[in-house]
């Protein structure tokens, strides 16, 4: 019996299997932060292909929270139309469609990858003034963000809130809050990135005061059904920074404010990390982090191999694999190996005859 493919319950809705389509950046949204084709092929392939939990990539809950001006966004009721059709296919498919609601903070209007530009994009291509906790940019060839006041930070939670509203409308089943890899969340939590004194900055419990309460507007707003995930960085992998110490407490104060799971990721808030990177890199942070604060974990980070996904989940380091780039390389990367841990595969019926 593989513990991949064993169902796994998060309040009222059960995963198929323990395989996760990690948020990636596409970069390719239509005009003011629509999805596209490109995302009902995207993400609907990765259903068909048989992931169980599907996860967009990182989804602006204001224009401004966009990381470029490619990005998706999920702000207005144009958005929710949008979504609907790409929320439908994948369900159809059997698989949980879920939202990953962001805001990227000082990292924000940014070029996409592939533009041939580095760094911010200016206001006559598109770009605009981002904001962070406070008014140094991350990069120097990034904007220089605003600092956010006490009205713009609650103006930040309302933004979440109401957008996890219109990911219910849009027919999400689950709501991802990204705090992680530097961008706004993360760079509250993040000693490197805020130098704040008020409520929000100083000691552990200021800093993670945003996160906390973005967490418990969200759960506010979903019900007690839905359940409600959040990325974090473990780890900022520099001396003086956030700490996988640091995220076992916050993901026990996160699971008190109605979060289900925490996805365990790490980096992104200092340029001169020195990451160790390399196959399952990031599953101890998960492991710990699921074993210090009895709190449901995801794993993510060169996951390649079926047995390596396996053992993960079958020896207690999470609950939930989340596979990137391999899931770009192979859609199809959960059924083959279903088939090769011994479950069953369970292709589409259109697909049976290639077997």
């Amino acid at each position: 019996m593989s513990a991949l493919f064993t169902p796994l319950t998060l309040r009222g809705v059960t995963l198929p299997n323990r395989v996760a389509l990690a948020p990636m950046c596409q970069y390719s949204a239509g005009p003011d932060g629509l999805p596209t084709d490109w995302h009902r092929v995207h993400l609907g392939s990765r259903a068909v292909g048989g992931a169980g939990l599907i996860l967009t990539e990182a989804t602006a809950v204001v224009p401004e929270g966009r990381i470029s001006p490619q990005d998706v966004g999920l702000w207005s009721g144009a958005h929710v139309d949008a979504w609907r059709p790409i929320t439908a296919f994948v369900a159809a498919q059997g698989a949980v469609p879920a939202v990953q609601l962001a805001h990227a903070g000082f990292k924000a209007s940014t070029y996409r990858p592939w533009a041939g530009h580095r760094g911010g994009v200016p206001d006559a291509e598109g770009g605009w003034t981002p904001v962070g906790p406070g008014g140094e940019p991350f990069l120097p060839d990034h904007r220089r963000p605003a600092a956010l006041d006490g009205a713009g930070i609650a103006a930040v939670v309302e933004a979440f809130a109401l957008a996890a509203g219109r990911a219910l409308d849009a027919g999400f089943h689950a709501v991802e809050i990204h705090a992680a890899h530097g961008y706004l969340l993360h760079e509250f939590l993040s000693p490197l990135t805020n130098h704040r004194t008020d409520a929000y900055g100083g000691d552990r419990t200021g800093r993670m005061r945003l996160a906390l309460e973005v967490a418990r507007a969200v759960r506010a707003t979903v019900g007690e059904a839905v359940p409600v995930l959040t990325r974090i960085s473990a780890t900022d992998w520099v001396e003086g920074g956030w700490t996988v110490e640091d995220s076992v407490v916050l993901a026990g104060e996160l699971a008190a404010a109605g979060v289900d799971l925490v996805d365990a990721s790490s980096g992104g808030a200092s340029a001169g990390a020195s990451i160790p990177v390399g196959p399952g890199y990031q599953v101890p942070l998960a492991a710990r982090i699921r074993r210090e604060a009895g709190v449901p974990t995801g794993a993510v980070g060169l996951i390649v191999e079926p047995e390596q996904a396996e053992q993960i989940v079958a020896g207690g380091e999470a609950d939930v694999v989340l596979l990137g780039r391999e899931l770009l390389r192979d859609p199809y990367w959960p059924r083959r190996a279903a088939a090769k841990l011994g479950a069953t595969p369970d292709w589409p019926n259109q697909y049976t005859r290639a077997f």
